[in-house]
């Protein structure tokens, strides 16, 4: 999943990035609310992580231009205003959640875990697909009952063929949610990565799950009968 961060302190930003990062999100850094706000209109984020007080725009009128254009991805604010006041400002600017600076990285993640699965159809904390599952708490995949070893990209690449499942997802839309901004389109990597999943997913002896839709991208469903 790709992470949007507003944060214009360079140091809390940087501890933002690592931590999204080492947690298997992809991660876009805007160091004010101008820069925010064009990144929000013009790519697909699953969430943003928020500072209140930026240069330029701040954060709630960032929000707030944001929901304007409809643009629906959950927002948790970071600020260090701790009043009643400040918290319900941003709450009814439209984000959906508040965290007050210093933050602990491992509640932040708690929260963005809680926000994104909200967003789903369905918010479960766990994916099947055939005997194929995946727990999104633990970060674990199993087939057939067998742990599978993942990496963080490996891990987004599957989550998202198993929330599209059984509906196909282009290269374009597994480089905008995988990705972040910096990534070559010129490479073969989505490939790379889809041929990793299927080496530790659909091994010999097993029914084959990634499918490849020739002109469209993959999907990962059941094989027809």
């Amino acid at each position: 999943m790709r992470i949007l961060v507003a944060e214009d302190e360079a140091k809390v930003a940087a501890h933002l990035r690592n931590g999204l990062q080492e947690a298997g999100y992809a991660v876009d850094i805007a160091a004010d609310g101008t820069e925010a706000l064009w990144l929000a209109a013009n790519h697909p984020y699953d969430a943003m992580v928020c500072d209140v007080m930026m240069p330029g725009q701040d954060g709630i009128t960032v929000v707030r231009q944001l929901r304007r254009k409809g643009v629906r991805f959950p927002v948790i604010f970071l600020t260090a205003r701790h009043e009643l006041a400040d918290r319900v400002a941003g709450l009814d600017a439209g984000a959906d959640d508040y965290l007050a600076k210093p933050f602990s990285m491992i509640e932040l993640l708690a929260r963005l875990r809680a926000v994104l699965r909200r967003q789903r159809a369905d918010p479960a904390e766990a994916m099947r697909v055939a005997d194929l599952e995946l727990d999104l708490l633990a970060r674990t995949a199993r087939r057939g009952g067998e742990e599978i070893a993942l990496t963080n990209r490996e891990f987004a690449l599957l989550e998202l063929l198993m929330t599209s499942s059984p509906k196909p997802v282009s290269k374009t839309a597994i480089i905008e949610h995988v990705w972040d901004q910096h990534f070559d389109s010129g490479t073969n990597v989505v490939n790379v990565y889809v041929n990793y999943l299927r080496a530790k997913i659909d091994r010999p002896g097993v029914v084959p799950l990634i499918q490849t839709i020739r002109g469209v991208g993959f999907a990962l469903r059941e094989a027809a009968p």
